[in-house]
């Protein structure tokens, strides 16, 4: 068991660091080839913290573990509203860029509802409880539909600030020799395909040691895994007094999570989904509803007592998860 555990770290380790690795050597060679800023910048910004989420999911899918690959997107988004943000905001009370309330929340909160359609057929009497292929080519179609209405709102919004931050962190990405970003992304991608092969086979064989399904240990274990990027970069954000980022990329990663990771590995092999998979699901959703009520009744802002709630719904998700048969 120890074993396991620590092969799982290593994992995870080599996912974080291959996915930073990847995304900054990635988006340099972008920059490099002339692709607008803000592209380079808006791709970073959506891949570079839902990495570790992407490789599990597609490395589950391949090696036949959906069920990590379902529980890790669910329960990363479930993590990142209810730890992630829940904990920021007992810090210090979060500011809300208006645009995220407007336009990235109510669209996490609508993949969130189209995933549980798709995933909940026996209730539609449309056989059983699975995300098909079809679904999962339906979930990146809803992407690139989410991907051109944020092209048109910033053509028409030039004072768009997750536009402007993307932009600047776009120019970040400049580099006068290609060779070190070359390198950066190989590097990046084996860490990536490494991690992801250790991290599944760990989370697999804990899964069978505890008495617990694969996807169990996604909802749990591996998504607490997965999101520590994101809890970075929103402690970072905190200490920096950018507390509009910290929500913004929560919400971002939640969108990338549900519409491309778990389209991805639906349509490398369709998922079952169990009647677990699907609480948690509705859990996940509720808690994005959730969000956006709290930042419209407060202005754009979570206070300290919003954290509060949030955290004892992760406390209480947490407990569920391990305690109930």
């Amino acid at each position: 068991m120890l074993l396991n555990v620590l092969v799982f770290l290593l994992g995870l380790l080599l996912l974080i660091g291959g996915g930073e690795a990847l995304v900054r050597g990635a988006g340099a060679l972008a920059r490099s080839a002339g692709v607008p800023t803000v592209v380079v910048g808006l791709t970073v910004v959506a891949f570079g913290t839902s990495a570790p989420e992407l490789i599990v999911a597609v490395t589950g899918a391949l090696r036949g573990a959906e069920g990590v690959s379902f529980g890790n997107v669910v329960g990363a988004n479930i993590v990142n509203i209810a730890f992630i943000i829940g904990a920021t905001a007992l810090i210090m009370p979060l500011t809300v860029n208006s645009i995220v309330v407007t336009r990235e929340i109510p669209m996490a909160g609508l993949a969130m509802l189209a995933t549980v359609v798709l995933s909940f057929d026996a209730l539609f009497g449309s056989g059983p409880d699975r995300l098909t292929r079809g679904d999962g080519f339906l979930l990146l179609l809803l992407f690139g539909v989410f991907l051109y209405y944020t092209v048109r709102a910033m053509r028409r919004r030039k004072d768009d600030q997750v536009v402007q931050a993307a932009a600047e962190f776009g120019w970040q990405m400049r580099v006068r020799s290609l060779a070190i970003p070359i390198g950066t992304a190989i590097v990046g991608f084996a860490g990536l395909a490494v991690g992801g092969n250790l991290l599944v086979d760990s989370a697999v064989t804990m899964a069978t040691a505890l008495g617990m399904t694969p996807a169990a240990v996604g909802l749990t274990i591996v998504a607490i895994g997965t999101t520590m990027p994101e809890l970075t970069t929103a402690l970072l954000a905190v200490r920096k007094g950018e507390t509009d980022l910290a929500v913004g990329n929560v919400v971002g990663s939640n969108i990338f999570n549900v519409l491309v990771v778990l389209g991805t590995a639906a349509a490398i092999s369709p998922i079952d989904v169990s009647p677990r998979s699907q609480i948690a699901l509705l859990i996940a959703t509720g808690l994005t509803l959730l969000l956006l009520a709290l930042c419209t009744r407060n202005k754009d802002r979570v206070q300290r007592r919003d954290g509060v709630l949030l955290l004892v719904v992760f406390v209480s998700y947490m407990a569920w998860m391990f305690l109930a048969p």
